[in-house]
């Protein structure tokens, strides 16, 4: 018993003898400095490709609502804090059956919900705007489309490109 006593002291101070002893190294320090670029972006999504208006009797149905309504839109933008950044919208021209038959694009409008949308009526001289943000983030609404109806259009099947830009300066 007294063999076991006088070991296990020994052994701690072998113990402590033997481990590695931290080397203390005096601290350093250097300095970091981090940089990034940040650049104005703009993306925009639309919920159709294209939208369609049935053909409809203009006594019961004096406004169109286009098939795919409401249409989601979304705005994603990435500008100064103060500054607004802009969605428009422009027609190439009027709607068109080819050989001269028209349809005014003035005669398709849309509805707008979602902050900062706005409803808006097309055309093909100038930009209509249809939102505006001020600072970056991400901006989704709905367009809901519509086109006066009229016993004077022409028959046929009438297409017209257009297109909305989105501007974040």
């Amino acid at each position: 018993m007294t063999f076991q006593r006088k070991l296990i002291p020994v052994l701690v101070i072998l113990g402590l003898l033997l481990s590695p002893i931290p080397a203390f190294a005096p601290e350093q320090t250097g300095p970091l400095t981090v940089n990034m670029a940040v650049s104005a972006r703009a993306k925009l999504t639309l919920g159709a490709s294209a939208i369609n208006f049935p053909d409809a009797d203009p006594d019961t149905t004096p406004s169109i609502p286009a098939n795919e309504n409401p249409v989601t839109v979304t705005a994603k933008v990435r500008t100064g804090v103060s500054t607004t950044a802009t969605l428009t919208h422009r027609s190439s021209g009027d709607l068109t059956a080819g050989l001269g038959i028209t349809i005014p694009i003035s005669n398709v409008s849309w509805t707008a919900t979602g902050a900062g949308y706005v409803g808006g009526t097309m055309s093909s001289s100038s930009n209509v705007p249809a939102g505006s943000w001020t600072g970056s983030g991400i901006y989704s609404g709905a367009f809901n489309y519509s086109i006066a109806n009229s016993w004077t259009y022409a028959t046929g099947n009438y297409t017209v490109s257009t297109t909305y830009t989105l501007t974040a300066p």
